[in-house]
């Protein structure tokens, strides 16, 4: 049987794998729901039952594994600073507990990091040495390439936070850093789901009205993506807001990081035809940037839901050869 290696992707709210193969083909997969209540060995052990899973399916067991999340990620130890994301992850040994309960080789980075190896090895970054990946789903998250070289540093971080760019200093949600006003909670799919639940809540009409008040949850980005191809006038109003924060960002992505190209990523994309021609229109008009008039290039990414799980295959590929 051919070598493979296991990635996982471990999201807010799921954790995708994948039994991924030298030349990046996923050979078998899995989505499994995560969340903030999971808690450290419930994660353990869903890696550990999925490693099982896929190796049983592969009929071997997988070179190395590598998983990927959001914040300052220590490959050796795995999350050791993202307080209040995941209950007890920060600090847990998940990297050498994971390699003990699988006996196969382990290590771990941020997602975001994990985004932009993706996209170098398999997707629209290949023949670039300036680009950046933004992922948009539960949170933002960022990956970085600098003159062909995805840079780390001591602090674990750099590259991975245009999350944590503050884009409007007073008023708004607070973010797990303590600010307000920050891209994670004005661009991801989840800050525009609030946007419109807030609005339903204090009563403006909506095709959503009813599945609001019946269960909150029932009003989630698939929800809100379908309302606006309906017509649904608070749902239009709040896309063109968040668009527009999403086009700010982007802005100060490219003045801080000079991409030539910028690929989106996450499930928020999968609505992109609603929103990625003006969210171009908005960059390209703003910036500095020389030579003057030229466009930066803001493409989706054609590996999608499956970069975060191939950025861990080229991690756990660099580790078990």
């Amino acid at each position: 049987m051919e070598p493979y290696v296991i990635g996982f992707d471990i999201g807010g709210t799921r954790v995708k794998s994948g039994a991924v193969d030298r030349a990046g083909t996923i050979r078998a997969d899995g989505v499994r729901p995560s969340g903030y209540a999971l808690g450290p060995e419930g994660l353990l052990d869903l890696l550990t039952d999925e490693t099982a899973r896929l190796a049983g399916a592969m009929g071997l067991p997988p070179a190395a594994i590598a998983f990927g999340t959001s914040g300052a990620v220590d490959p050796a130890v795995g999350v050791v600073f993202l307080p209040g994301k995941f209950k007890g992850l920060e600090g847990f040994p998940l990297v050498p507990r994971l390699a003990e309960a699988t006996g196969c080789p382990v290590t771990a980075d941020n997602d975001g990091r994990l985004s932009i190896l993706a996209e170098m090895h398999y997707g629209k970054a290949r023949g670039h040495r300036w680009a950046m990946t933004l992922t948009i789903g539960t949170g933002v998250g960022s990956g970085v390439l600098l003159d062909g070289r995805v840079l780390r540093d001591p602090h674990l971080q750099f590259g991975t936070q245009m999350s944590h760019i503050v884009q409007q200093a007073y008023g708004g949600r607070r973010c797990l850093t303590r600010a307000r006003g920050t891209a994670e909670m004005l661009c991801s799919a989840t800050a525009l789901t609030m946007q419109v639940r807030d609005a339903l809540q204090r009563g403006i009409p909506s095709a959503l009205s009813d599945a609001y008040f019946e269960d909150p949850r029932h009003v989630d980005f698939r929800a809100i993506v379908e309302a606006v191809e309906q017509g649904d006038a608070l749902c239009r109003d709040e896309l063109e807001h968040w668009k527009t924060n999403l086009g700010w960002l982007l802005v100060s992505a490219v003045h801080v990081y000079a991409p030539e190209i910028i690929i989106l990523s996450g499930g928020a994309t999968h609505a992109a035809p609603l929103f990625l021609d003006d969210v171009r229109a908005h960059v390209n008009a703003h910036l500095f940037r020389f030579p003057p008039g030229e466009p930066v290039p803001i493409v989706v990414s054609d590996l999608c839901d499956h970069a975060g799980v191939l950025g861990a295959a080229v991690r756990a590929w660099e580790m078990g050869g």
